[in-house]
């Protein structure tokens, strides 16, 4: 017998809902075959199994929520192999530290244990065209690492390649250990969050919404960036009315095509530009020194029922306003009704954030790590602005630029929002 768990889709998922079946007791599946929806706290995404034989136990029934991440959640008769009793076993104990993300082998006392099988998005194959079988995380870990997957003999179940696997592998090349932190530093412990009712507000008064996954996602995230990353923001004012007559031209151009370019379409295409000619704003900080970008694979922020996600647009620098156009709104669409991949959201080096259609006229968002910058976009509006001595109107769009002062300092942001300014107030650059 194998138990099929739930399995960890992204790096931050610790549980998920199981969405959908899409087989059913007594059902035979081969390895590739899709056999379940999961909703992340990102994205509603299909699985596919990784062992084969005929499906004995649904033991999680479809729309359970708070599914812990390695849970059994069916059972696998190997092909030829007889069905075991159902006792009410527990998983095997996971080995390894957070993002639990890894199922730990089976135990090794009892012969012809249980052995746990994981659900995996597709994995990459060898040359020889040979499935590559490894968990999301590992292949994480080792593509971060420059770890070649097909060096590395997996430990986890059926030979499954996990974190621990590629860790080892990394290990002649690592470090030495830090040395041990300060008695001080260790007995520091984090501040215990009071409650409502603690501070004054009384139990009662007030409706709890519970938070989440995406919430949770959301939450520990900003929390971690604001604390771990030196942020700085500049500000810079572009006149956008040469922008909104090339658009409107370049619209009418397309419409017998269906496709319509937003002002945030030209926002993407001017700073990919902009980071191909300031290539040390397109970077990443690391422990072990600054990751350039080949690329400028600009995210953008999409407000989601219950928060926030970032589509990316990849290698928007090579690409022409049109193409943009149509990706932003199929990943804007995706990624509303939760139907993105983790490759579509996860991995982008630069975040572009606009809230000019709501009327905010300026703002400073914080920054998606481990991207170097943001760029907050607010409303392009009608000021005063003085032009060869004399005051004429214009449409101005206020422009911020948050920076990771670890990877961007002061010059260099400057220098890329110099390269930003002219391509954004003189777009027909962007169309050559």
């Amino acid at each position: 017998m194998t138990d099929i768990l739930m399995p960890a889709l992204s790096p931050t998922m610790e549980e998920g809902v199981l969405a959908k079946w899409h087989v059913k007791v007594g059902d035979v599946v081969s390895a590739g075959d899709v056999i379940a929806e999961i909703e992340t706290d990102k994205a509603t995404m299909e699985v596919e199994a990784v062992d084969e034989g005929e499906v004995t136990d649904i033991l999680v029934a479809e729309g359970t929520e708070g599914v812990k991440v390695n849970t059994p959640i069916a059972r696998l008769k190997d092909e030829g192999g007889a069905a075991a009793p159902k006792p009410a076993e527990k998983p095997a104990a996971n080995t390894e530290e957070a993002p639990k993300a890894e199922a730990a082998p089976a135990a090794a006392e009892a012969p012809k244990a249980a052995t746990a099988a994981a659900l995996t998005p597709a994995a990459p194959k060898s040359d020889g065209g040979d499935r590559i079988f490894s968990s999301p995380l590992a292949r994480r870990i080792a593509a971060q690492n420059g770890v070649d997957l097909k060096s590395i003999k997996g430990t986890g179940p059926h030979g499954r390649i996990v974190k621990r696997d590629v860790e080892a592998a990394g290990k002649a090349s690592a470090q030495p250990a830090a040395a041990p932190a300060s008695p001080a530093a260790t007995a520091a412990e984090p501040r215990k969050a009071q409650s409502l009712a603690q501070m004054g507000i009384p139990d009662g008064s007030y409706d709890l919404i519970p938070l989440d996954g995406m919430k949770k996602a959301v939450a520990r995230r900003m929390v971690d960036s604001v604390q771990n990353v030196p942020h700085f923001p500049l500000f810079i004012d572009c006149e956008i009315d040469q922008l909104m007559a090339v658009r409107a031209k370049v619209n009418k151009m397309l419409e017998p095509q269906g496709i319509k370019v937003s002002v945030n379409d030209f926002v993407i295409k001017a700073a990919a530009l902009a980071l191909k000619m300031v290539p040390e704003a397109n970077a990443s900080y690391t422990p072990e020194g600054i990751a350039m970008h080949h690329n400028a694979d600009v995210s953008m922020a999409v407000a989601i029922d219950g928060g926030l996600i970032t589509p990316i647009i990849r290698k928007a620098e090579t690409k022409g306003l049109a193409q943009i156009a149509t990706e932003s709104k199929d990943l804007a669409k995706r990624a509303r009704d939760r139907k993105l991949k983790p490759e579509e959201f996860q991995g982008g080096t630069f975040s572009v954030s606009n809230l000019g259609m709501f009327g905010i006229k300026q703002f400073t968002s914080i920054i998606n790590e481990p991207q170097g910058c943001i760029m907050s976009v607010g409303a392009g509006e009608q000021r005063a602005v003085v032009k060869n001595g004399q005051v004429v109107p214009a449409t101005v769009m206020t422009v911020t630029l948050t920076c990771d002062h670890r990877v961007v300092d002061g010059a260099t942001g400057a220098r890329f929002l110099q390269a930003f300014k002219p391509l954004i107030e003189d777009p027909v650059a962007m169309l050559a």
